[in-house]
């Protein structure tokens, strides 16, 4: 076996990972881009770029730090680096002078961004070194981002708001893929957001997801929808049910506002491992059923009042779910933005746009919901006056226990 081979082994690539893993755990933020750098180097590669993607999930910006190459941002919609992101799989381009090669950032189905750098030629040991690589470095980046602003900066493309640095610094990751279940979620506009969130939180085999409304705009709002969400969480991490989380959450927003203030919610839990959602609306448009890419209904409930205003004990709505099948949720300011004419959007062009991009796949949940998210934004002109947020599960039923199985 030659120099180069050996370099490619099994041996080599253990020994590099447990080099740079051991490195990362006391490595400063600001250090993380010229040892992911000097990695890749080890293996022939050069011209590294960590791309993130901006806020608005339309670009992939890149990471400034020593050793890394920094070009243009790189759209998401019109780039091989956008394609690795959107369809989270590698993309290969051939170049004069070797390949360059985009590798998605994944964490936890989460995708952080692309991981891009130029290999002379690639082989098979190449791709499989690199992939793990490029979890590496997304778990690497996904740690040191709880303390440091870097990325942050890297990622912002305009003035944030102070409600919207509240909003974005209370959501968690914008989606989770898991072998039975995926969940994706977005904000708009992305740098003004106040009221509007969303939670989840895979515990065993249920799914505990909540979309949140809070009344009013800027500080007040997302204030309103930090109480909430906190009080949220508090509620599901004591194991209560579904009905008594809407308790909670009511009494403390109530306790903290007043009684003119309130909180639009549709909390959910879902087995993931029998398809049976159960539903509680409180003051939300009913989400929608998809399945086979067409809106088939919308899931009814019995409607609670908003979170705030003392509502009784809300009835749970079941419904099953079957594989493959997805729940959209959305918030009013999706449908009750004015459009040219002086009307509301509604939620008839809503499904119909639902419906048209579900003829058309782009290669899986994530990239379909940012696609719809963009497609909504056009066909209201581009306007965006009040808070407007998707979040979509779907169900696939299934097991993940051979993912705990060493074989």
């Amino acid at each position: 076996m030659g120099e180069e081979s050996e370099n490619r082994s099994e041996g080599f690539g253990e020994r590099l990972l447990g080099l740079l893993l051991d490195r990362a755990q006391l490595m400063p933020p600001q250090l993380i881009a010229p040892l992911i750098a000097e990695g890749v180097a080890m293996i022939g590669g050069r011209d590294v770029s960590l791309l993130l993607q901006d806020y608005a999930q339309e670009l992939l910006v890149p990471l400034r730090g020593e050793k890394l190459h920094v070009g243009r941002p790189e759209p998401v919609d019109d780039s091989p680096a956008g394609q690795a992101f959107l369809s989270a799989d590698v993309v290969e381009v051939p170049q004069e002078h070797g390949v360059r090669m985009y590798l998605p950032l994944l964490d936890g189905g989460d995708q952080v961004g692309v991981l891009a750098l130029t290999l002379d030629t690639v082989s098979d040991d190449d791709r499989r070194m690199l992939r793990r690589l490029a979890g590496l470095v997304a778990d690497t980046l996904v740690v040191k981002n709880a303390y440091t602003d870097q990325f942050f900066q890297t990622r912002r493309r305009e003035v944030m708001s102070v409600s919207a640095e509240i909003q974005w610094g209370l959501l968690p990751p914008l989606t989770m893929t898991v072998p039975q279940v995926a969940v994706a979620g977005t904000l708009e506009p992305a740098y003004r957001v106040a009221g509007d969130s969303f939670d989840y939180a895979l515990n065993d085999n249920i799914l505990h997801a909540a979309v949140i409304d809070a009344m009013g705009h800027g500080l007040d709002a997302a204030a309103m929808a930090t109480v909430a969400i906190g009080a949220y969480r508090h509620a599901r991490r004591v194991f209560i049910s579904l009905a008594e989380k809407y308790v909670f959450m009511d009494d403390a927003v109530s306790r903290q506002f007043g009684p003119d203030h309130f909180v639009t919610a549709q909390l959910m839990h879902v087995n993931i491992a029998t398809g049976e959602l159960e539903l509680v609306n409180a003051g939300h448009p009913a989400p929608l059923l998809i399945r086979g890419g067409k809106v088939v209904r919308q899931l009814e409930s019995a409607t609670t009042l908003p979170v705030g205003f003392g509502g009784e004990m809300p009835q749970i709505r079941k419904h099953l779910l079957q594989q493959g099948d997805r729940v959209l949720c959305y918030t009013d300011g999706i449908i009750e933005e004015y459009v040219a004419g002086g009307e509301q959007f509604g939620e008839e062009r809503l499904i119909r746009c639902v419906n048209r991009l579900g003829a058309d796949p782009s290669g899986g949940m994530r990239a379909d919901l940012r696609r719809l998210s963009h497609t909504l934004k056009r066909e209201r002109g581009g306007r965006t006056s009040d808070d407007a947020t998707l979040f979509m599960i779907e169900w696939r039923g299934g097991a993940g226990d051979h993912l705990a199985v060493l074989r």
